[in-house]
């Protein structure tokens, strides 16, 4: 097929979307027919669907599909939830990922011959789990509830804190000057305190106007709140690169241990927008 950017993403979506429904008829995890289908229409299969023809639009779509991702998780985080299994969850996102850093690096360094540096990147790429792939498998596959709320934590709050240790990482190998490690450190908390920040306040923010009945319109809350998470994941992104993802987590969490008269609806609508979100 043509280069057509309009005809990759509606392809994406409805493709991605089949995918999800065969998925949920045949009883498997979503993400094994994903991958499925994106070898199948992929560049490398059928080549319906050309990435490459949506150029500079795709960081933009993947940052958006990412936002709401993570919003939805943060969501259903309960703060109550993440007390009972916080050692554990604190263990995955601390040591866990530490040594699967350390993991990732010595295996390119001995295996692939990689230098150092290329290596440490491909370590702290490696040591995001990712939302999209836990989440549907846990929806799928029953498994204890202490067990269930360690990987969706750890999931969620990994992939905010991955995305900007990786985006550091990145900084420090393509420095012409060399970021010393002191800064890179400095630099992730710093992008992970603005994120945290800014998810928190835009977060409270919105649970104030929802404490308030009728002062966003019926039927105009679930977009209100979905138009304000872009906002504020591009706000966040602009003000500090890559902190975008943790602002929204913690905004969804900010919300989701609230009590807002939405709760019910706001959870359903971001559920769908999740699946066609991962599909795609």
């Amino acid at each position: 097929m043509a280069n057509n950017p309009a005809l990759t993403l509606g392809l994406a979506m409805a493709l991605g979307m089949l995918a999800q429904v065969i998925a949920r008829r045949i009883h498997v995890p979503g993400i094994v027919i994903l991958l499925a289908a994106g070898i199948l229409f992929g560049p490398d299969g059928l080549n319906w669907i050309r990435s490459d023809s949506l150029g500079s639009a795709m960081h933009i779509i993947v940052g958006f599909a990412v936002a709401i991702i993570l919003f939805e998780g943060g969501l259903n985080l309960r703060i109550s939830r993440i007390k009972r299994e916080h050692l554990a969850i604190q263990g995955l996102i601390t040591i866990g990922a530490f040594v699967t850093l350390v993991g990732g690096t010595l295996s390119t360094l001995i295996f692939l011959d990689w230098d150092f540096r290329t290596s440490i990147l491909f370590g702290t790429l490696v040591i995001v789990t990712g939302p999209t792939v836990i989440s549907p498998l846990l929806k799928r596959v029953r498994i204890h509830h202490g067990v269930s709320t360690i990987l969706e934590a750890e999931g969620i709050l990994m992939d905010a804190i991955g995305a900007i240790v990786a985006i550091v990482a990145l900084e420090v190998v393509i420095s012409p000057s060399g970021l010393s490690f002191i800064k890179g450190i400095y630099h992730i908390i710093s992008r992970l305190a603005n994120g945290a920040l800014l998810g928190v306040v835009g977060g409270g923010l919105l649970t104030l106007l929802f404490r308030i009945r009728r002062l966003v319109p019926e039927g105009l809350e679930n977009v209100f709140i979905l138009s304000w998470v872009f906002a504020l994941y591009q706000l966040s992104n602009a003000l500090s690169p890559e902190s975008g993802i943790a602002a929204v987590t913690i905004a969804g969490m900010t919300i989701g241990n609230t009590k807002t008269y939405i709760q019910s609806d706001l959870l359903e609508f971001k559920e769908q927008l999740t699946v066609l979100m991962i599909g795609m």
